[in-house]
């Protein structure tokens, strides 16, 4: 059977229809990502890079399938296709932190034309700790600070860090069966959670994972050697013990950690507002209008969380941003050699 044309789109082909433009128009990189929720914070990445000579176009590889969120399906689909006119930018999953113990995270962690988000996946950024205040005001429209969200996810992350590390360790080792991410999740699940003592939800995560990680040193008595090395090289890679939240299975973190959470917040910061207009009306027609006002311009909690960009400012954006800058130079270097 022939092949339609648009199901042998490669670099190549881009170079190609590149070369066929003037020489003052500008070079088009298409780049490739995994869902339509991923297009926007590529965009936010890339959009910075346009210049006069070049831009890029953010899509799907709609070509090839209508499967979306498999990482694994884009990534066969691109591996051989990537290039200075095609790239790809997908999560890092992880593939970045099991460093080419697989064949994905080989290609993950080596393919100059793949970028990806070093923390586990956009969600996690999307959780960047030090934004989530903007998030509660961009809800609410209440600047009132009424929970740390920094400094409680560096406590979780201190937390989970430990058991974190022996995660990894299993997957390194190829053997995720006996600790997999589904357990992983199910020990630093928050349970219970009062936004005015979270100390106590801490102090329960705790728990809970020591008894795990008991149970691990009993279970491999002679990894103590090969443990205490990999949590050298996380750091080393960016992982900290306040910072673990970023790599952690992003879904998880975004649904059960960071959503539960701010849902009680801005329920707070809600009612807070509700009350002060309340309060201050000088009658009860001036407060149903003032409360129905509020109340239609109140935002959805999810939504923004998604639209959020406060991420710019993490240390694993600022990695993507520095890839993403010397595969540019690269491309400046080439282009002025062939001139």
């Amino acid at each position: 059977m022939t092949k339609r044309l648009r199901d042998n789109i490669t670099s190549g082909y881009f170079s190609a229809a590149n070369k066929l433009k003037s020489k003052s128009a500008r070079r088009r990189i298409v780049a490739y990502v995994e869902s339509y929720d991923d297009v926007l914070f590529w965009r936010t990445l890339l959009g910075n890079y346009e210049d006069g000579t070049r831009y890029f176009e953010v899509m799907l590889p709609s070509h090839k399938t209508l499967e979306r969120g498999k990482r694994s399906v884009l990534m066969s689909l691109i591996y051989n296709n990537t290039g200075q006119d095609m790239i790809a930018c997908v999560d890092a999953d992880y593939d970045y932190l099991i460093q080419g113990a697989t064949e994905t995270s080989k290609n993950v962690i080596s393919n100059p034309f793949i970028f990806h988000t070093y923390a586990y996946s956009i969600e996690n950024l999307q959780c960047y700790a030090p934004s989530l205040h903007n998030v509660c005001v961009m809800v609410t429209l209440n600047d009132h600070a009424v929970f740390d969200f920094a400094n409680f996810l560096r406590q979780y992350s201190e937390a989970i860090f430990p058991l974190f590390v022996w995660s990894i360790w299993h997957y390194r080792k190829g053997n995720y069966g006996q600790f997999t991410l589904t357990d992983f999740n199910k020990v630093v699940e928050l349970g219970g959670f009062n936004v005015y003592e979270p100390e106590a939800a801490i102090r329960n995560l705790r728990n809970k994972v020591l008894k795990k990680i008991n149970w691990l040193n009993r279970k491999y008595p002679g990894a103590k050697e090969s443990y205490l090395s990999l949590k050298r090289e996380l750091v080393e890679l960016g992982v900290t013990p306040e910072t673990t939240y970023l790599y952690i299975q992003g879904h998880h973190l975004f649904d059960k950690i960071v959503m539960p959470v701010m849902a009680k917040v801005c329920g707070i910061l809600i009612r807070e507002r509700e009350a002060e207009i309340r309060r201050q009306a000088v009658h009860s027609t001036q407060m149903r209008n003032e409360l129905s006002c509020y109340s239609h311009s109140v935002q959805d909690i999810e939504q923004m969380l998604k639209k959020n960009t406060g991420y710019v400012l993490s240390p694993p954006f600022r990695r993507m941003q520095e890839d993403i800058e010397r595969f540019l130079e690269i491309k400046n270097k080439e282009r002025e050699i062939k001139n």
